[in-house]
């Protein structure tokens, strides 16, 4: 016991020197407190990578969300595009969610809200979304062995419209106020046959995509319509004698094919992931099928902005201003 009292007053002596030592105590206590508030500070720093790693994308806590238009039955473009996210995820470990929006315009919105990350958007979205600065094209649609297409005015063969002329007073379906075959390229042509498309049609019907429009004009419900060439073919299974009953009274020069676009916000290395699987697809019989299966697409290319500035042109041709259309 007496050892056991020597060794602590020989402690307590030795701390009294060393507290000695380090008078004025008033001077050494706020670099105590700055040390303490050092060490509490530490792990707070350790926690960073944590959080960075939170907002990883293709994560199951932050998905990479794919926005699609329904241009087509909305249920078809979403089974296809679910097989095709679920090979992305095969390919890349990136998890990849795709989303059918309300219309075409949503999809831009979404992109441009920060709710997806990327997005099929056809040609006109592509421009006007690119031009808000919510997407970067990467890939270019491919459809009957080309990367552009043309839009087609459509009746019932017994209507007696023979042109864009004839349209006048007509009730007409189209895809989407913002689809490019659909509208923008077909209401170009109205007015340049002096025919204002908001005045002197008898109706605008929104059909809910192609297929929608085709069976519109097939039901008599419109007395023409505007879609992609060829969109009869999407309904002819059930309606075998469709491109008998209607008919192709106009086309448009060729338009660029549709987009695979991306945010800019989405690291360059997972788009490049992502556009090594896509185009990957091109490669087996049964990615060539689940392409077909989401938009007609008989195959994908990869493209950049430019590929789009003659369609920009022929917007600015028309009278139409990208600028005011953003604002």
């Amino acid at each position: 016991m007496k050892k056991r009292l020597y060794v602590l007053l020989a402690l307590l002596a030795l701390t009294a020197l060393v507290l000695a030592a380090c008078s004025p105590a008033e001077v050494e206590e706020p670099a105590a407190e700055e040390a303490a508030e050092e060490a509490m500070d530490e792990p707070m720093e350790e926690e960073e990578p944590m959080e960075e790693a939170a907002m990883e994308y293709g994560t199951e806590e932050n998905p990479i969300i794919w926005a699609l238009v329904p241009s087509q039955d909305a249920d078809a473009v979403l089974s296809g595009a679910e097989e095709i996210a679920a090979t992305i995820e095969a390919d890349t470990g990136l998890i990849v969610v795709p989303v059918v929006t309300t219309d075409f315009s949503a999809a831009v919105e979404a992109m441009c809200n920060g709710e997806a990350h990327m997005g099929a958007l056809n040609t006109f979205n592509y421009v006007l979304a690119n031009a808000r600065g919510c997407a970067d094209v990467g890939i270019v649609s491919v459809r009957f062995g080309s990367n552009f297409y043309s839009g087609q005015v459509i009746t019932l063969a017994d209507s007696g419209i023979t042109g864009i002329a004839d349209l006048a007073g007509k009730t007409f379906c189209r895809p989407d106020p913002t689809s490019t075959s659909g509208w923008v390229i077909p209401s170009i042509a109205m007015q340049a046959e002096g025919i204002d498309p908001e005045t002197d049609l008898a109706e605008i019907v929104d059909a809910g995509g192609h297929d929608g429009v085709v069976l519109a004009v097939y039901n008599g419900d419109c007395d023409a319509g505007s879609t992609f060439v060829d969109a009869r073919s999407n309904i002819e299974e059930e309606y075998p004698d469709v491109t008998e009953k209607v008919v192709v009274v106009a086309e448009s020069a060729p338009i660029p094919n549709d987009t695979i676009s991306f945010s800019p916000d989405l690291p360059a290395d997972v788009v490049s992931a992502i556009t090594a699987s896509l185009l990957g697809l091109n490669d087996t019989d049964a990615g060539l099928e689940v392409l077909n299966t989401v938009y007609s697409w008989s195959g994908l290319e990869a493209t950049t902005d430019s590929f789009y500035d003659g369609f920009r042109q022929q917007l600015e041709a028309a009278g139409m201003s990208i600028e005011e259309l953003i604002n």
